[in-house]
């Protein structure tokens, strides 16, 4: 490897910096906020609404606020319910039998509650005395449409997935505690989360108040207005997500070392820092950090963010994903293709498919990447080979079927979907792709268990349906590996166009430099990683957004908005050129690629 921890810092905990508001921290601080308002409100009788995101830890949250406030009455959405037999009749076509995949549902909150409880509820608010009452839960804004104080408590997706793996949370309408956590997320992924999220930013402007519990007993709260000023200003600056690592049945120790992660932990094969469906933001109110899911900021402006025509395109969808996947002094990844378009439509109710790539971080001088079939494949005899290991026989002889090539740092290896491929062992992988996230078909998993010492999933009838036989070693070498296109150059810059394939709808760029770099979102937005170089300073050329500084391997984003910017480096050489590869939806018109595999300035 060619870099060691001494070279890197890694921030693991970005914030954007929100001036001129108080956030509150701490339950005592809380509930003083809450009575003040509360008191100034003049209701009759006053009445509190806690709405939620589902994952919050209800015995916490309802019993302080129950003690501070000393509600007269207390309402919980969980007791206005169907039946749990009910709520399984209504979610149980959108999930299947298949243990990873399901539909995605177009179920909304109300769906959730049996009517003539909600009116009984309501009929509480018409006769209630001048005692407080609070509404507590998932839902809870459906009770009334005015109250006296409107607080929402979110909660960011990737700790909903820690609290489920402890056994501390339920699914949305059920009691499953304790079910196991591949369960828990496939309902969340095409269930809840998004009836959660249909639900919160229909209420989003009513919040008089955010609350935080992402950390247990820590409690902080920040007023709305101070929220919707603070995602106002993250979509014309750019900004980071709050990374997240997990260890893989793969998983190397690169990441590890380099990002100075827990030790203890067996390794980590996922680094996940450009998936705002599941990535946090961070905004910094004073020395109060709240904490929330990045996908508010995409839903509450996804034209200045996303820029008008992939909104068009894509609605309120974060198209673009960059992840790391860590194999070195780890194993390969499973052997493995992704859905068609149709396919993923048809099958899984998904607009667009997982499209991806591999761009090289560092390689050890033994890896590989799997791309492409070998010349003349049998598809019986592959298929033939792969069962018989799934049930217990002989391992595939995965290299007389799939093509292997040699990964070297730098190298970008793009996977349209349909196309065989895993990164092998040895290789530090910045993954660009497409957002959907999940849509993963394992042909062949190396005969290993997952972390829980179970056999994942394979889907190997699934993976054999969107299998493209025409894309062999020729085809693959032609169209898939190191497409660079030299474009533009100036005063120490130069710039490549690096892919990604055709068929895919994302462009990436990739400019080496040792001068300052200008850049453009050209209205649509930019995601961007620094891959060579200790740091570098993104700046407005108009002073529009403060200086952000960027280290090696970090990931951030360029709202559409922003328009012009630049980068520079931290610490100019002109013998050591810095090198980022940025990532947009492409336009229609693209420069042809010529097929140059050279890097370098």
């Amino acid at each position: 490897m060619t870099t060691t921890m001494a070279d890197i810092i890694y921030d693991k905990s970005p914030a954007l910096e929100i001036p001129g508001f108080t956030a509150y921290q701490g339950w005592p601080q809380v509930i003083d906020q809450l009575l003040r308002a509360i008191e100034s409100t003049h209701e009759k009788p006053p009445v509190v609404v806690v709405d939620c995101y589902c994952g919050v830890l209800d015995e916490e949250l309802l019993g302080e606020l129950s003690r501070g406030l000393r509600p007269d009455t207390v309402i919980k959405m969980a007791d206005l319910m169907r039946s749990e037999r009910e709520i399984e009749q209504m979610i149980r076509p959108y999930l299947g039998d298949d243990p990873v995949f399901g539909r995605i549902s177009g179920i909304e909150m109300k769906d959730y509650f049996d009517p003539a409880k909600l009116s009984r509820a309501r009929d509480v608010l018409r006769n209630g005395s001048d005692s407080l009452i609070m509404i507590y839960g998932p839902g809870a804004g459906l009770i009334t449409d005015t109250c006296g104080v409107f607080i929402y408590a979110d909660m960011p997706r990737w700790e909903i997935q820690q609290r489920s793996r402890q056994g501390l949370i339920s699914n949305l309408g059920c009691t499953n505690f304790g079910e196991s956590p591949g369960i828990q997320y496939k309902r969340g992924y095409f269930i809840d989360w998004r009836v959660c999220d249909r639900h919160k930013f229909d209420q989003f402007e009513r919040a008089n108040f955010f609350l935080d519990t992402t950390i247990p007993r820590v409690p902080k709260m920040v007023s709305g207005s101070a929220m919707r000023t603070a995602l106002r200003l993250a979509a014309s600056r750019p900004f980071r997500v709050v990374p997240f690592f997990d260890p893989a049945p793969w998983g190397g120790k690169w990441m590890m070392e380099h990002f100075d992660l827990d030790r203890a932990a067996p390794n980590y094969g996922w680094g996940f820092d450009c998936v705002p469906e599941e990535n946090s933001l961070q905004f910094k109110f004073g020395d109060v950090r709240i904490e929330i899911p990045a996908n508010n900021l995409v839903q509450r402006h996804p034209r200045q963010l996303l820029g008008e025509s992939v909104f068009a395109r894509f609605g309120a969808e974060f198209p673009i994903r960059f992840d790391m996947l860590d194999t070195i002094a780890g194993g390969n990844l499973s052997l493995q293709v992704h859905p068609l378009t149709g396919y993923i439509q048809r099958h899984f109710g998904m607009q667009y498919t997982q499209d991806e790539s591999y761009y090289i971080l560092d390689a050890l001088p033994e890896a590989c990447v799997y791309l492409g079939l070998e010349q003349g494949v049998c598809p019986a005899a592959f298929r033939d080979e792969l069962l018989r290991a799934q049930q217990g026989g002989i391992p595939p002889s995965v290299n007389r079927y799939v093509a292997c090539w040699p990964a070297r740092r730098h190298d970008h290896f793009l996977i349209p979907a349909g196309t065989c491929h895993c990164s092998g062992a040895g290789a530090m992988v910045l993954e660009i792709s497409a957002t959907p996230y999940i849509f993963t078909f394992k042909l062949w998993d190396w005969g290993r268990n997952g972390l829980d010492g179970k056999p994942r999933p394979v889907h190997l009838q699934r993976g054999f349906d969107n299998i493209q036989w025409d894309r062999d070693q020729p085809w693959t070498r032609r169209n898939l590996i190191n497409r660079i296109t030299r474009l533009g150059s100036g005063s120490g810059w130069q710039e490549e166009l690096t892919g990604l394939h055709d068929l895919e709808f994302i462009e990436t760029r990739r400019h080496w430099f040792t001068n300052i770099v200008p850049h453009h979102t050209e209205g649509t937005v930019n995601v961007l990683n620094l891959v060579q170089g200790d740091a570098v300073v993104v700046e407005s050329p108009v002073d529009e957004f403060p200086p952000m500084i960027i280290h090696y391997a970090e990931t951030f984003i360029v709202p559409a908005s922003v328009g012009p910017y630049t980068i520079r480096p931290m610490a100019p050489d002109p013998q050591k050129p810095y090198a980022t590869i940025k990532a947009a939806v492409r336009h229609s018109r693209q420069p042809p690629t010529s097929g140059l595999n050279s890097v370098g300035i």
